[in-house]
C-alpha cells in the first residue's frame, strides 16, 4: 500500500479508521453508521474517495457489517489472506482496507457478500429527481420524529421524512448530529400537493406542534441541534413566515424561530423515519396548541 498520494487525507483519519484502513483491523459489528443505512446512492474510499458500491446492491445479511453482492467494476481487489482461510478487498486505487468477500451463502442471486467496514467507507447520497407536480417545505422544531408524526396528518401532505439541515458535514449520522458535532438541525422534509393545501396552512400547524417560543432547543431536548428554524425555498415563502410570525407576536408570543435559507437536506436512515408509528406511541415532546 502506497501511501505517499495519500498522506494528506490519512493524515486527518482517527486512530480507529487508521487501525481498520491502514492496519487491516476491523471494527466491531453493529455499530458501524451503513449497517442499516438505506439512503440512495454512491460508496466511496474513505481515503481515495473512488466509487466502490451502489446502494442497489447492498443487502442485510445481519451479519453486523455493510454488505454488498457486488462491486462497481475494477473498484475492489481481492487479496489472499495470509492464512489463507479468507479473501481480503482493498480499494483497488489506494489498497485501503475494506473487509474480507466471501462467496457460496446463497443470500442473493449473485451469491456472493462483501463485508465491509463502516468505518471504510464514505456514502455519497444521489439527489433525488424531484416530482415537479409537487412542492417540498422544511422545517426543524426539535426531535423530528414529533414534527414529521403531526405534519404527516394534513390532508395534502403526500410525504413527511425525517433528516438533517444546515450543517458543515456532508452525509452526517444521526449520532453525530445529537451530539452537536456536525452543526445540523433535526429537519423535516415535506412533500405536498399544493392544489390541496397551501404552503401556510402547514407552516402555521408548525408553528402550532411545537414551542416556537423556545430559544435552547424543544422541551427537554437542548441544543443547538434542536432549535426551531424554517428553512426557505424563496421570497414567497420568507414573506410568509414572516407574516405568520408578526401574527404570533401580536398575539403575545415572542418566537425564537429562526428562518434560513434553504440548505441541502439529508434523510436519516430508515430507522428514523416514521419513528412513533412504528413505535404505537405520542410524541413526547410535541403536541398542538392554537397559537393563532
Amino acid at each position: 500500500m502506497d501511501l505517499k498520494p495519500w498522506k494528506g487525507k490519512i493524515d486527518t483519519l482517527s486512530d480507529e479508521e487508521k487501525h481498520v484502513l491502514i492496519n487491516k483491523g476491523t471494527q466491531a459489528p453493529y455499530i458501524g453508521k451503513y449497517t442499516d443505512e438505506k439512503s440512495n446512492g454512491i460508496y466511496t474510499c474513505k481515503i481515495c474517495e473512488t466509487p466502490l458500491y451502489k446502494s442497489s446492491a447492498k443487502f442485510d445479511s445481519n451479519c453486523g457489517w455493510p454488505s454488498f453482492d457486488d462491486a462497481i467494476k475494477g473498484a475492489v481487489k481481492r487479496v489472499p489472506d495470509a492464512d489463507g482461510r479468507r479473501v481480503e478487498i482493498v480499494c483497488a486505487k489506494c489498497g485501503g482496507h475494506l473487509g474480507h468477500v466471501f462467496e457460496g451463502e446463497g443470500f442473493t442471486d449473485k451469491n456472493t457478500r462483501h463485508c465491509v467496514n463502516s468505518i471504510s467507507l464514505e456514502l455519497d447520497v444521489k439527489k433525488e429527481k424531484k416530482d415537479s407536480s409537487l412542492s417540498y417545505a422544511y422545517f426543524a422544531g426539535g426531535c423530528f420524529w414529533g414534527v414529521e408524526y403531526y405534519l404527516e396528518k394534513l390532508d395534502g401532505v403526500k410525504e413527511v421524512s425525517s433528516g438533517f439541515m444546515g450543517g458543515h458535514v456532508k452525509n452526517p449520522g444521526y449520532y453525530e448530529v445529537v451530539a452537536g458535532k456536525t452543526g445540523h438541525l433535526e429537519a423535516v422534509e415535506v412533500v405536498y400537493d399544493k392544489s390541496k393545501i397551501s404552503y401556510e396552512k402547514i407552516a402555521r400547524t408548525f408553528f402550532e406542534i411545537h414551542d416556537p417560543t423556545q430559544i435552547n432547543g424543544q422541551d427537554p431536548d437542548i441544543g443547538e441541534q434542536y432549535l426551531s428554524a424554517v428553512f426557505i425555498n424563496d421570497e414567497n415563502e420568507r414573506n410568509t413566515i414572516k407574516k405568520l410570525i408578526a401574527l404570533l407576536d401580536e398575539n403575545g408570543f415572542d418566537i425564537a424561530t429562526k428562518i434560513l435559507p434553504y440548505a441541502e437536506f439529508y434523510k436519516a436512515d430508515e430507522g428514523h423515519q416514521n419513528y412513533y408509528n412504528k413505535k404505537g406511541s405520542q410524541p413526547y415532546c410535541h403536541g398542538y396548541k392554537k397559537r393563532f
